[in-house]
């Protein structure tokens, strides 16, 4: 079966090829091209690679990596392993959800900044150290002002 063209789902397959083991490449170049995986194209991913919708969607859905709508303006990882869930991650995790405003909030295992927890991650590129709830909305209230 041929690959339509939309949203360059058959580019991406000729640059991995048509191979199971290529589906996670694929939905990593997906997610960088489009912001998420667009429900349209697992269908046509899983015919291409010959695997099944339910494997596909099965893939897309275990990995919290993989989103399934578009993000918010903004993407806020908090990280929740061990060390920064000891001094309060959970509690600013909860906090980030209830903020309104055009944003995502992404649980993450893992920004590298144990010693100086809890850890915030904007946007992929801009980590925080140290931060609480009113760190937190100042920085978001930052972006806002910003976007």
């Amino acid at each position: 079966m041929e690959v339509q063209e939309g949203h360059g789902l058959a580019a991406i397959i000729r640059r991995h090829g048509r191979r199971p083991d290529a589906l996670l490449p694929i939905l990593h170049e997906i997610q960088e091209t489009h912001g998420h995986i667009p429900a349209d194209l697992v269908a046509p991913l899983a015919v291409a690679l010959g695997l099944s919708r339910a494997e596909v969607h099965g893939v897309v859905s275990y990995y919290s990596h993989f989103r399934q709508a578009p993000p918010g303006r903004h993407v806020v990882r908090v990280c929740c392993a061990e060390a920064c869930q000891a001094v309060g991650a959970e509690a600013l995790a909860e906090h980030a959800q209830r903020r309104s405003g055009d944003l995502t909030i992404e649980p993450v295992y893992c920004l590298g900044l144990c010693a100086v927890g809890p850890a915030v991650q904007v946007d992929e590129t801009h980590l925080h150290a140290r931060m609480t709830p009113e760190k937190l909305d100042a920085l978001l209230a930052r972006l806002e002002r910003a976007s």
